[in-house]
């Protein structure tokens, strides 16, 4: 399917879009990559550069000459190249964050016009509505269609992702031009900038500030404690502060399971376990 397919990822040498890349170039496609590299790291995916396997164009998607050298002769766009960052900057950056919209109207028009085959889009889990996740006592299993209307995506950010969706859905209904969109969440792992991660985040701060017992078990969530399970070869800062930590382990576990599956179990943190 994606055999010598021409595929240009947005974002490309970032967490998620240089996992993508490796995807790709796993599965023979000709790859292109533009990234700013505002956020992203050229060594993410440097060995793809070097073995030419993937063709990189460091540019500003915002230039409208960048994004139609980017474009130029690509079948699928994976659209990730945004104006983003952790919670705090969706929050306190709104016109930074504003300019997504731009972003993305410029990117999907030169889409068409180079007869771009299909978009996959990187959306975000902040196009749901804000009335909906209020009560902190109530469960909730948001679904794709609870996105509205009435409309009231998170900030700036979510809106300029929800107008985004909507673009799309209007272009294949007036151009015939296919897109899928896919509304990320929490998203973990190797190569992730930290302060993007709120699982390092509260990982961190308990061991660091909190004075708490620790203790390694089976990777799971029971209702006291939440789960940090990430494989020692996925996560490298997280096991570096886990050898660093004083931890208490069941006398099962053998070396390897204490630093390569964990979860943090927060034992007499009561406003720990009620934020959550």
């Amino acid at each position: 399917m994606w055999n010598s397919r021409r595929v240009l990822v947005t974002g490309g040498a970032s967490f998620v879009g240089s996992h993508l890349v490796d995807a790709l170039v796993k599965r023979k496609a000709k790859v292109r990559v533009v990234d700013d590299l505002s956020s992203g790291k050229l060594e993410n995916i440097k060995g793809h550069i070097k073995s030419s396997k993937v063709v990189f164009l460091k540019g500003d998607l915002k230039d409208a000459n960048v994004i139609k050298k980017a474009i130029n002769g690509i079948d699928t766009v994976f659209h990730l190249a945004a104006d983003h960052g952790g919670r705090g900057y969706v929050d306190l950056h709104q016109a930074a964050c504003a300019s997504n919209m731009m972003l993305d109207g410029m990117l999907f028009d030169v889409c068409r016009r180079q007869g771009v085959k299909k978009i996959v889009y990187a959306s975000s889990g902040c196009v749901y509505p804000n009335y909906l996740q209020t009560d902190p006592k109530k469960i909730l299993y948001l679904k794709e269609k609870m996105v509205g209307p009435p409309y009231d995506a998170d900030n700036m950010y979510g809106w300029a992702k929800l107008m985004a969706e909507m673009t799309l859905k209007a272009y294949y209904k007036d151009y015939g031009m296919k897109s899928a969109s896919c509304r990320y969440f929490t998203v973990y792992g190797e190569r992730g900038v930290e302060n993007h991660a709120v699982i390092a985040m509260i990982a961190h701060g308990a061991l660091s500030v909190y004075p708490v017992r620790t203790c390694i078990n089976n990777i799971g969530f029971d209702g006291s404690g939440i789960h940090c399970g990430i494989s020692g070869k996925y996560d490298t800062r997280f096991t570096d502060i886990l050898k660093n930590a004083k931890l208490v382990f069941p006398p099962d576990i053998n070396e390897d399971k204490k630093i390569t599956t964990a979860t943090v179990n927060f034992i007499n943190m009561p406003s720990m376990r009620n934020a959550l």
